[in-house]
């Protein structure tokens, strides 16, 4: 798919660090072979590096260590540094040294904190992982970018088949599908200025911006719809260029002649690229959907409110998804 390859492309020029902690898990070392094979990212993995290189080994795989470097916690000479700023951090909440070392200790927490070091740009995980503990890892460790967004939330970007009927070779950008149960307007209004800028960065593409929801400029009447109503504005106003507009229904955000139909005055109806949910029931459902019903790749889900990037992965990600996941932190490192 051509947004795939040029994504990769990019990434490729980044020449980025990607720690991956999960070197325990077959399809993250078969990533991180390819990634290094191909140049995209220089991966590092976190683990006992005899296991990792027998490991390489039985999967018929070349473990080349100019291309990928292997950390072990316990000989980096690292821990105890990381053990004392982690307890520093958060001693306020009643963690013992002993906890502290025995977080530090963990690949997923040691990785997030060789971001916040700048050791590495980024950092993948999620295949074993949860996404509870990846956030957990992200935001004690690297933290919230505070003046982008209150709170943590996410992105699924939807790569479709160049043969698709409705929406051939495009990527259409879905917020927020994994993260945040039910964001007030405040933090929909910021997960649509975020995505947006997502969006751009990794497509290239103008954002333009649906906030969706089961009524059209006013077709129904509900709190539910008051919300989207309330955040389009917020959103507006903090980011007056945007071009975003709603509350509408996806078929409005979507489809040109209907959106032209109910929506006659807006200039994102029927050609919207990023559609933001009204809460996680939504989200989720929808880019589910789309991706099961509609062939599309799902890549995500993309963490985004934090310092520096730190994201996730489905626990059924394929090495491909991996691969991806870690080209798009790539892209989303800081200059």
């Amino acid at each position: 798919m051509e947004v795939i390859r040029k994504i990769r492309e990019r990434a490729k020029s980044k020449k980025a660090t990607i720690v991956l902690p999960e070197a325990d898990d077959d399809r993250t070392l078969i990533a991180a072979s390819e990634l290094a094979e191909m140049e995209l990212v220089k991966p590092v993995l976190i683990g006992n590096s005899d296991d990792i290189i027998e490991r390489f080994s039985a999967l018929g795989l070349t473990y080349n260590s100019t291309k990928i470097r292997i950390v072990d916690i316990q000989k980096s000479g690292k821990l105890s540094d990381f053990t004392n700023e982690y307890f520093n951090f958060r001693k306020h909440k009643g963690i013992s040294y002993e906890e502290a070392k025995s977080v530090m200790s963990s690949p997923l927490f040691f990785g997030a904190m060789m971001v916040h070091h700048q050791e590495a740009d980024g950092c993948v995980a999620g295949a074993v992982s949860t996404t509870a503990d990846v956030l957990r890892a992200g935001i004690q460790i690297i933290g919230i970018e505070k003046e982008k967004a209150r709170l943590i939330s996410s992105f699924f970007l939807m790569v479709f088949p160049d043969d698709h009927r409705a929406a051939p070779g495009r990527a259409l950008t879905y917020a927020d599908c994994a993260v945040l149960p039910d964001p007030d307007a405040e933090a929909l209004a910021d997960i649509a200025i975020l995505t947006a800028e997502s969006h751009q960065q990794l497509t290239g593409e103008e954002p333009k911006v649906a906030m969706l929801s089961f009524s059209t400029k006013g077709s129904a009447a509900h709190e539910n719809v008051t919300k989207v109503q309330k955040a389009t504005e917020i959103a507006k106003q903090k980011q007056p260029d945007l071009k975003i507009d709603g509350e509408m229904q996806f078929d409005a955000a979507f489809i040109e002649a209907i959106g032209k139909r109910k929506a006659p005055q807006s200039d994102v109806a029927g050609k919207a690229n990023v559609f933001i949910f009204p809460n996680l029931d939504a989200g989720n459902i929808g880019y589910k959907l789309t991706e099961r019903l509609a062939s599309a790749t799902a890549i995500g889900p993309i963490i985004q409110g934090l310092v520096k990037p730190m994201n996730d992965l489905s626990r059924g990600a394929k090495p491909s998804d991996i691969v991806d996941v870690c080209c798009i932190c790539a892209l989303k490192k800081q200059s």
